[in-house]
């Protein structure tokens, strides 16, 4: 795992060392936006369409999904009722939430695992994510985000926010043709695979041009280590004892124990920006927890009781 974890690394300095040093005809937020588009809107729609549509789909998938159901719920609980409890703004409150309640799935949890755990992962890592995560995140986090941020004046609705999210179209595809068990031709699930092999690589160095080291101030860390807390080590916690008790399957369950160990969600910087909720206190809970899961991450994988 520690190798393994070295080795994105690599790949996550590639990209800060891009954001600082990128030609400068184009703003270092452009590329970032760039790399994170074309995945968003290309390559993780092929991969979710290659493994969804290939992938067992039966009662473990559920199994999968309310467990992801679990552990955001648990952290959702702990962090709102730490807040009543620490002296913040509401736009800090709201940033803390997002980053104590959505990991960061597919862009750091799918190259770990796929790594540590193999391809067969992938099923699970886009299962947990698209099942449970994403729409949470665009419904109850939009809702969230709208209801702590400055935006009050703009509406909000959650399904139109749903639509515009091309992995989950990818889901809707790939179930229908999986449940219907409509035949996968070699050439269509070539090129997906090809799509696909681009998503890793590029997940970690976007990863790499998100983190923000100026983020990281002393006056924030009573703060932040609540979120590293339970993102870490309370989270992973109540999965492993809620994948126990629906009885997943050993490799399963170490998959999602680990999902539930990612550090905070890249993602929600754009939700903190849009929404008017503290962006740099957001972006230092990423790289805190981004910095510390290099030392949980292994600890789960090589410790993980039971499994």
């Amino acid at each position: 795992m520690l190798l393994v974890l070295v080795q994105m690394g690599l790949l996550i300095a590639c990209g800060f060392a891009w954001k600082q040093w990128a030609p400068r005809h184009i703003p270092a937020l452009a590329h970032r936006r760039a790399l994170t588009d074309l995945v968003f809107f290309i390559l993780l729609p092929a991969l979710v369409l290659d493994v969804i549509w290939g992938a067992p789909i039966d009662e473990t998938s559920l199994k999968i999904s309310l467990t992801a159901f679990s552990g955001l719920l648990t952290a959702g609980i702990i962090m709102w009722c730490l807040l009543r409890f620490i002296k913040t703004t509401p736009e800090q409150k709201g940033a803390l939430m997002l980053a104590a309640i959505f990991p960061n799935v597919t862009y750091l949890g799918l190259p770990v695992t796929n790594q540590v755990l193999g391809s067969w992962s992938n099923a699970i890592v886009l299962q947990y994510d698209l099942f449970a995560c994403t729409p949470a995140l665009m419904t109850f986090g939009i809702l969230m985000a709208h209801y702590y941020g400055g935006a009050g004046q703009h509406k909000v609705h959650p399904l139109k926010e749903l639509t515009r999210v091309p992995p989950l179209w990818a889901v809707v595809i790939a179930l229908l043709l999986n449940v219907l068990h409509v035949p996968r031709p070699e050439l269509i699930h070539h090129t997906l695979s090809t799509l696909s092999g681009g998503v890793v690589p590029l997940m970690l160095i976007a990863l790499g041009m998100s983190i923000r080291w100026d983020s990281l101030r002393l006056r924030y860390l009573p703060l932040l280590l609540p979120v590293a807390v339970i993102t870490l080590l309370l989270v992973p916690i109540a999965v492993f004892f809620t994948g126990g008790w629906f009885d997943l399957p050993a490799d399963i369950a170490l998959a999602v124990v680990l999902l539930a160990a990612m550090p905070t969600m890249v993602f929600g910087v754009v939700i903190c920006e849009r929404y008017q909720l503290d962006s740099p206190l957001y972006a230092a809970a990423v790289t805190l927890t981004t910095l510390l899961s290099v030392v949980t991450l292994p600890l789960w994988f090589h410790y993980l009781p039971g499994v």
